[in-house]
């Protein structure tokens, strides 16, 4: 074969492979680009929806103890046992209207163990739930099951959507007397999601949109209803008279578990969505956040631009680069000890490198103990003095007072690790239930160490007699919860008082354990003493304080058993908690 017919063919095989490069370039760039655009936007998404769900959380969590502590009212539970009494009826209308004024819910109500109300917030307005019977509602049924419930529906007095959180009331007995009710609408949170970019959904345990940023996407179902899960919508009127349309839509592609790139059919039109999820398991709801792929059309094109410019530039490259194979050869001797030139500086390069990441490492080190240097110090002094005592305790051939001395040294170690855990051991969320061994002392002291800063600030005296064998049952992060609640509450009393003592007194009392907090605040008046572990009652400016510390360390103590009682002492008031002594 002739040389310039060779020549030929290897040029058009040359020029086939650039444009079957440029090709693929192109593919994989607008894919990047894609991917990237997903990726950005989903992170984005997630980002919004977690803002979304603590909104809920937030408003949920604000009132999920309302009903709770409200059960302990003892005038509510005198209605329950007499329905008929009008004056009492009528006092606990006003009360429920001025406590949901207060706490900002919508309607706060009591069912008799047969689903009737009895009193409500709203016994004035036109929509009153007063003479209602709502025993067929699920809130109702699964708080008679369960203790409580949240539940979602539309209101059927009203016709306007809410969540209801309720809890059941019994007797001393344990006997069943009725369900407290808050109702919480949510139209003001919708309103506030209105403009957001995207379309918000949440969605129930039924798949069904219950709140949107764009009413008309509301009461559409995400999947198929069967008629088994109808006929229970319709029993229990969750949506009323709502008529659950179908949103259909198809996917595309997905891109995790939890995104997918899909075209919906909704209110709005056909249009291609980034749909993102985030599951709230305890509301048993999931919010979807539908974004339109904007900008995705501008990225693809210059991406796949990019990547065109990339490889002909590598092309061209590569072509001079054969052009000028024979000046390499002939330039190998430099370029072999350029190489050498480039390794050398290239390792004295790492090695700098891996310096300042070194020092780096022993600055972060030196910083870290510095900050613990503070905190630990005493305990190392401790520790200093002990070793040297167990030197003449050897020397003197004392070796169960070296053993003594040994355990001191272990507690103090001990110590400098607690010094460091403690604070997030308090603040981790415990579940009710948990019951251990526990030595009243060591749980007076984690939550001393907690207020110390104040107590110093506050030029705070604080004296203690302590029994160490005040030992009890129970959660060591709820126990103190409740003796943090009392020391803040002393702490607060004696914030004007002149001298500042806070006396503590842990005790045995036969098969009790006494804790009492006494402070020097001047004490309680007298016509208020007996209400101070009433929900919502506060001594406090406002602002300062709902009134619910008292009464859920109340509600903790008697769950452990135990008994919280207020008096006054010689100075000031007198908190005293008893709990059942640990066998």
């Amino acid at each position: 074969m002739p040389l310039p017919q060779q020549h030929r063919y290897r040029v058009l095989f040359t020029v086939l492979a650039i444009l079957a490069g440029l090709l693929v370039s192109l593919w994989l760039g607008g894919r990047y680009a894609e991917r990237r655009a997903w990726d950005e936007r989903s992170i984005e998404a997630r980002g919004q929806l977690q803002l979304y769900a603590q909104s809920i959380r937030t408003l949920v969590e604000r009132f999920s103890s309302v009903p709770e502590v409200l059960a302990l009212d003892s005038d509510i539970r005198s209605l329950l046992r007499a329905p008929h009494d009008r004056q009492l009826r009528l006092a606990l209308n006003l009360r429920l209207e001025r406590l949901n004024a207060a706490a900002g819910s919508t309607v706060l109500y009591l069912l008799d163990n047969h689903g009737e109300t009895l009193v409500a917030s709203n016994w004035r307005d036109w929509s009153s739930f007063v003479g209602n019977n709502y025993a067929f509602r699920p809130y109702f049924q699964d708080a008679v099951r369960n203790g409580g419930a949240r539940y979602f529906a539309v209101g059927v007095t009203t016709g306007i959507p809410g969540y209801f959180l309720s809890h059941v009331v019994r007797g001393d007995d344990g006997e069943l007397l009725g369900v407290l009710v808050v109702k919480l609408e949510l139209e003001d949170l919708q309103r506030e999601w209105l403009g957001q970019p995207g379309v918000l959904l949440v969605a129930d345990s039924y798949q069904v949109v219950i709140l949107s940023n764009k009413p008309a996407w509301r009461f559409r179902a995400l999947q198929p209803l069967d008629e088994q899960a109808r006929a229970e919508l319709v029993e229990v009127r969750r949506y009323a008279e709502q008529a659950l349309q179908p949103l259909a839509h198809q996917v595309h592609r997905q891109i995790d578990a939890d995104a997918d790139w899909a075209r919906v059919d909704g209110p709005d039109g056909n249009r291609d969505y980034l749909w993102q999820r985030l599951h709230m398991p305890e509301e048993g709801w999931t919010l979807h956040l539908l974004s339109e792929p904007s900008g995705l059309a501008d990225s693809v094109r210059s991406y796949r631009l990019a990547a065109a410019g990339i490889w002909m530039t590598l092309a061209f490259l590569l072509l001079f680069l054969a052009q000028r194979r024979k000046n390499q050869r002939l330039q190998a001797g430099i370029r072999e000890r350029l190489e050498r030139e480039v390794e050398l500086r290239t390792a004295e390069l790492r090695e700098a490198q891996d310096g300042l990441v070194h020092a780096a490492k022993m600055a972060a080190l030196g910083q870290m103990s510095a900050a613990l240097a503070h905190e630990i110090n005493q305990p190392l002094t401790a520790l200093q003095m002990q070793l040297g005592s167990l030197r003449l305790l050897l020397d003197s051939d004392r070796p169960e007072a070296v053993r003594e001395g040994l355990q001191r040294v272990d507690s103090l170690l001990q110590r400098m690790a607690a010094l460091t855990g403690h604070l997030k051991t308090f603040a981790r969320k415990t579940p009710a239930g948990l019951s251990e061994r526990l030595c009243l002392g060591d749980v007076l002291e984690q939550a001393l160490q907690l207020l110390a800063p104040r107590m110093r600030s506050e030029q705070v005296e604080l004296r203690t007699q302590i029994d160490d064998h005040a030992e009890v049952l129970g959660d060591a992060i709820r126990i103190e919860q409740v003796i943090l609640n009392l020391l803040h509450n002393a702490l607060d009393a004696m914030a004007d008082s002149e001298p500042r003592i806070l006396l503590v007194r842990i005790a045995r009392d036969d098969d009790s354990c006494l804790l009492s907090v006494e402070d020097s605040g001047g004490g309680i008046a007298e016509e208020t003493l007996g209400r101070v572990f009433e929900p919502f009652f506060t001594t406090k400016p406002v602002g300062q304080g709902l009134g619910l510390g008292l009464a859920v360390s109340y509600g903790i103590v008697r769950d452990l058993g135990g008994s919280l009682q207020a008096s006054n002492g010689e100075r000031g008031a007198v908190f005293t908690m008893r709990l059942p002594a640990a066998p």
